[in-house]
């Protein structure tokens, strides 16, 4: 399979921004059969959860920011902030 380009890039995330934290990661797990979660809800700035999938079949990682807030019961809730699509540094397209 192909690297991904700039203007595919930013296709899947105009594909991604409408849809829940759920179905991003079914998502990414269906279209790169050599893909991988690198981490999962990793707390790296006060605040931000972050989630990453590298697909190296696409030659792309995308990086899922939530923020955390407490609901009912005092149970954890995230909720998507932001979602990154880069390349990865093999990807010279």
């Amino acid at each position: 399979m192909a690297f991904l380009n700039q203007q595919e890039r930013e296709k899947l995330l105009d594909e991604l921004k409408n849809k829940s934290f759920n179905r991003i990661k079914g998502r990414l797990r269906k279209i790169d059969p050599k893909g991988e979660l690198a981490y999962y809800r990793n707390i790296q700035e006060t605040g931000r959860w972050m989630t990453r999938y590298v697909l190296h079949g696409l030659g792309t990682q995308v990086t899922l920011v939530e923020k955390q807030s407490f609901g009912d019961k005092n149970r954890n809730q995230y909720e998507l902030v932001e979602i990154i699509v880069e390349p990865l540094p093999g990807n010279r397209l």
